[in-house]
């Protein structure tokens, strides 16, 4: 069974659990925390190991969690380890902000740059597309050398590609007809 299928009504159980008392940053940052954690090689040996049980899974994530999980984390983290769930965490993750966005009527927005970009070019970027999805923008950014120069923007279903290596992919394609 494809992970996504399994992780969707846990996410939508931390999502309802969040919404209930507008919890959504303390949820989303258990679970960034968690994922983290899941991802570590020694404890992804941890999560096969059939000799560790699921209580002792769970205690160890607890304990990473620290004050991060509240009774419900808690909770939350001993039933994904009571039904083997853990290494979906990322799934989990992942689908919960969709839902996040969704009620916050946000979208998660990547900004892709060969070079670094300063906070006015961040901020302007966000106004632009605020402006034509009409919707809060949560920008993340990140540096790809292979770019050349330009940019590639993806917000949800949306890719807009403004880097010297599409322009280039475009006109050879052009060139080829």
């Amino acid at each position: 069974m494809e992970s996504i299928t399994v992780a969707r009504p846990y996410a939508q159980a931390a999502f309802e659990e969040a919404q209930a008392d507008q919890s959504y940053p303390t949820w989303t940052e258990l679970l960034q925390l968690l994922c983290v954690a899941v991802q570590d090689p020694v404890l992804e040996e941890l999560l096969d190991n059939p000799q560790i049980s699921e209580e002792q899974l769970a205690d160890i994530l607890i304990g990473l969690a620290g004050d991060k999980a509240d009774q419900k984390g808690r909770n939350f983290i001993r039933l994904l380890a009571e039904n083997r769930r853990l290494g979906i965490l990322p799934e989990i993750a992942s689908h919960f902000e969709q839902l996040r966005n969704e009620a916050e009527g946000a979208v998660e927005t990547e900004l892709v740059t060969a070079f670094p970009v300063t906070d006015d070019q961040k901020e302007k970027i966000i106004a632009a597309l605020k402006v034509r999805l009409d919707r809060d923008i949560r920008l993340e950014c990140s540096i790809d050398k292979t770019l050349l120069g330009g940019a590639v923007i993806r917000a949800g279903d949306l890719v807009i590609d403004g880097s010297v290596q599409g322009k280039l992919a475009r006109l050879a394609t052009t060139l080829s007809h």
